[in-house]
């Protein structure tokens, strides 16, 4: 059995896929890999299915040992150094590792997040369907430790497609997202939501996860008391704690929540660029309908 072991761990690393979406009414969050683009294109250059298996890395990456025969990986997402045994290999494109040599992914030198691929796909049990690590119900595999053997799956019939043409976005160095207001934006006042903010400068905090991007600035104020009743919560959406700080939801974000939703943060390229933005990185709200 083709398997690859975790020789250092890193400071967060999980098994991420495209997630289990459609169990919401029973609770389960989606998960799933935080930049789908990210994801998406390590699979693409390995020549595997979309939804295939990849190990998402926090910050300093990871380090893993061929096991039982050669394997190919790629690695994507935050800029890093890749080494095989020392020496320097490509990052964004397929690398061969040969049995019992050592693949070594370097701190991410911006953004926060990095993807990597095996050809045929960690092959670790799925969970209703999808093999991604939940941090916030606990589904799926445990979070990476060192001595961990992960299984690698059977190459399926597309070839190894090597380096991809398109440009990779790269980390930001400020992160714009775009915010359909609703359902709950007359719960603030209109000088909190048109003069904060969609005027004013946030920042990410480091108290941001996989959960929800945590932002710091100017806090929005509310224009009615009470509370509200638990309602449905999904991707992307910024929900205002008593604080008055934004958070917007990412991939293990509850199904429910009872703090009122300000707007929503379509699916896609803004919420790809969230995943890779680092605490102190500049948030800017842009209305979009």
């Amino acid at each position: 059995m083709r398997a690859l072991e975790v020789v250092r761990a890193g400071a967060l690393t999980t098994v991420q896929d495209l997630g289990r979406p459609g169990y919401a009414h029973l609770g389960v969050p989606r998960s799933g890999a935080l930049d789908a683009g990210a994801h998406g294109l390590a699979n693409r250059l390995l020549g595997n299915p979309p939804g295939a298996a990849v190990l998402e890395t926090t910050l300093d990456g990871v380090g893993l040992r061929a096991v039982g025969g050669p394997v190919t990986l790629a690695v994507t997402g935050a800029p890093c150094a890749v080494r095989v045994d020392g020496r320097a290999a490509a990052w964004g494109a397929p690398v061969l590792l040969r049995a019992g040599a050592e693949l070594e992914v370097g701190r991410a030198e911006s953004g926060l997040r990095g993807y990597v691929a095996v050809r045929g796909g960690f092959a670790v049990g799925p969970v209703l369907g999808s093999r991604s690590t939940d941090l916030l119900s606990g589904l799926g595999p445990p979070v990476l430790s060192a001595g961990a053997l992960l299984p690698v799956g059977a190459p399926g019939p597309d070839p190894v497609a090597g380096a991809d043409a398109p440009a990779v976005p790269g980390p930001p160095t400020e992160l714009v997202l775009p915010l359909r207001l609703g359902p709950r934006a007359d719960w603030f006042t209109a000088e909190s939501v048109t003069g904060r903010l969609l005027r004013a400068a946030y920042r990410v905090s480091a108290a941001s996860n996989r959960i929800g991007l945590r932002t710091e600035g100017p806090p929005l104020v509310r224009a009615r008391g009470g509370e509200l009743p638990s309602e449905g919560m999904v991707l992307g959406a910024v929900q205002v704690p008593p604080d008055g700080q934004p958070v917007v939801f990412l991939a293990d974000h509850p199904v429910t929540g009872g703090y009122p939703v300000v707007g929503v943060v379509p699916p896609g390229p803004a919420l790809d660029a969230a995943a890779q933005a680092r605490p102190g990185v500049p948030v800017r709200f842009v209305r979009s309908r």
